[in-house]
């Protein structure tokens, strides 16, 4: 057993020295990275993964999320700000739906929740139960803000006034709320973000008017549109004035497009101006028309004509009474007698007119004002435009800006419209310039292609005089072949045959090389 043991030794360390003192080094440092690789990635593979489940706690809620995850056996790690809560992942989504079922995070806010909680044994005084409920309004109040766009954390402080029983509903006096806001990094929140705070605090608490609120920041303090708040103010006119860029891009594009079929492609230049109204208008109209409008009559609806006639005889006191000789002032003074008779007739019509009620919303985004210049490169050969080509391009435009300023409210006349059109040809410029604007001319890209093309070679010329160097001080530095030197056996002093087979098959064995060396000078010096 030992001595297959040596054996296998021996072959091993054989084998072992056949190898350089380089590919030695290169083995160890293999095995080495190969052996840190396995480590690594074991490592890797068995540690836990943790993920942020809490953030932007403060200290009361930290504390009982701790509490909580201690009590369930969770393991977890703190940051050092004491602000976010980190658990493995594979207990993360657990931890987040038991701790928010619990309502273990408040935000720092205590909300109606606080009433669930037992007080005293005989119940809570005016007082103890006046401070709870507005601290428990604050908190309520606040959870909402906090789940607005945009707001990181809020801070309310709620005034309720004491209701009295000698004051009407007028005359009671009125909440008021004051509020800090957070906003998340890079927002801005907008006027109807602003009108969303102070509408969701005026009707949270109840007899606020939103003269009462006070919502600041850590900037400047809001003001809701009621307030003359223009937050948006900017953003609108922006977009107001994206919006004419939209419409002058479009024109633009429309007009190149339908005139390089004319002209052919990019021979067309165009610039467009244009004025748009973005106001809008909101009006209502009552108006009273006849049904006849010729003869400004309406539908009669109804008609009533009443006829009566009197006749009779008798004596009526006829005259002026007292302007008789011998008369009394104010008595008739003398008798008529015979026939009466009278007619009375009258006629009542109803008419019915037509009465037209209109709520009138004029749309915003109509065209103002539009001016189109146009330039033309002229066809090859020639200097200018033949005015057949510049009087239709003109006559297109005409069309487009009338078209335009339909609804702008205004009539203009031609002379108008023509004087808002221009068209003027000009060569755009030389080839060379074109050329100069498309890229380099081709005489400059011939020459940097020779330039590379000489350049490449001078450095493959050098990357091969020095691997040809190197060769030869490689070759110069081989040292010289040692004569090879036979073992020598003293066959004189060895008497016994056997000694000599054992001394040459030991030789064979161990130095078989050197062996058939020795065969072949033994041979030599025989056939000498």
């Amino acid at each position: 057993m030992n001595e297959r043991f040596a054996q296998y030794r021996d072959k091993l360390a054989q084998y072992w020295n056949r190898f350089s003192v380089r590919q030695k080094i290169l083995f160890f440092s293999t095995l080495f990275i190969i052996i840190i690789i396995i480590v690594a990635a074991t490592m890797q593979l068995t540690k836990t993964e943790y993920e942020v489940a809490f953030q932007d706690l403060d200290s009361t809620d930290a504390a009982g999320v701790i509490n909580y995850l201690e009590s369930a056996g969770i393991s977890y790690r703190l940051s050092p700000d004491g602000q976010s809560i980190s658990v493995p992942s594979a207990d993360a989504a657990r931890a987040k739906v038991d701790i928010g079922s619990q309502g273990i995070v408040q935000d720092g806010s205590i909300g109606y929740k606080i009433f669930d909680q037992s007080s005293s044994m005989i119940g809570a005084t005016d007082n103890e139960f006046n401070v709870k409920y507005n601290n428990a309004l604050n908190g309520e109040v606040e959870q909402l803000l906090r789940r607005m766009q945009g707001v990181k954390d809020a801070k309310v402080l709620v005034n309720l006034p004491k209701e009295t029983v000698f004051a009407t509903q007028d005359d009671q006096e009125k909440a008021s709320a004051s509020v800090v806001l957070s906003f998340k990094p890079g927002f801005r929140p907008s006027q109807d973000n602003i009108d969303g705070y102070f509408n969701l605090v005026k009707t949270a608490v109840p007899n606020l008017p939103i003269n009462n609120i006070t919502i600041t920041n850590n900037e400047t303090e809001l003001m809701p549109t009621a307030k003359g708040g223009q937050a948006g103010f900017s953003s609108q006119v922006e977009e107001n004035f994206a919006l004419q860029k939209k419409f002058e891009d479009e024109v633009k594009k429309n007009v190149k497009a339908f005139l390089s079929t004319l002209t052919g492609p990019d021979k067309v230049d165009v610039l467009v101006f244009s004025k748009l109204n973005f106001d809008k208008e909101t009006r209502k109209e009552d108006r009273v028309e006849p049904v006849d409008a010729e003869n400004m009559q309406g539908i009669v609806i109804s008609s009533q004509i009443i006829s009566n006639t009197y006749s009779g005889q008798g004596s009526t006191d006829g005259g002026v009474a007292g302007t008789g000789a011998g008369d009394v002032q104010g008595y008739p003074t003398s008798a008529n007698s015979g026939n009466t008779s009278s007619e009375e007739s009258s006629e009542t019509k109803n008419f019915e007119v037509n009465r037209i009620t209109r709520d009138i919303i004029a749309s915003p985004y109509t065209v103002k004002d539009l001016t189109i210049n146009v330039a033309v490169e002229p066809p090859n050969g020639q200097t200018t435009l033949d005015q057949t080509t510049s009087a239709a391009i003109q006559n297109i435009l005409v069309n487009i800006v009338r078209a335009s300023l339909a609804d702008s409210g205004v009539v203009y006349t031609d002379a108008d419209l023509n004087k808002k059109v221009s068209v003027y040809s000009q060569p755009f410029g030389t080839q060379a310039a074109a050329d100069a604007s498309q890229g380099l001319a081709t005489w400059m890209i011939w020459a940097i292609a020779a330039a590379a093309l000489l350049v490449g070679a001078g450095v493959g010329y050098i990357i091969y005089r020095r691997r040809r160097n190197n060769a030869e001080e490689e070759e110069e530095e081989v040292p010289l072949q040692v004569p090879t030197e036979f073992p020598s056996i003293n066959l004189e002093s060895v008497t016994n045959e056997s000694q000599v087979r054992k001394q040459l098959e030991s030789l064979a064995k161990k130095k078989p090389e050197e062996f058939v060396n020795l065969l072949r000078t033994w041979l030599a010096d025989e056939q000498r």
